[in-house]
């Protein structure tokens, strides 16, 4: 009853260390590591993630294009009605 999850077993030889989440830096590097990291994985991905993007919306905006086109009425058929 007394044991909190943590502690259920005991583990020879295991070192443990923590830091204080009050004493850790939560943006250290940010600007000087982050921004350039942003922009380099930005640079690896959008040639494999584009493509598709561009293929997928191509395909759609020809297909509704034709869809809209299909979908009206031709004028010349209703000419000789009255």
């Amino acid at each position: 009853m007394g044991k909190h999850f943590g502690e259920l077993a005991k583990i020879r030889g295991l070192i443990t260390y923590k830091l204080s989440p009050y004493e850790q830096r939560a943006f250290a590097g940010a600007i000087s590591n982050g921004i350039p990291n942003i922009f380099r994985r930005f640079r690896e991905t959008v040639f494999r993630v584009a493509p598709p993007f561009i293929i997928a919306y191509l395909v759609y905006e020809g297909v509704e294009r034709e869809h809209h086109r299909l979908s009206r009425k031709n004028p010349a058929d209703f000419a000789n009605d009255e």
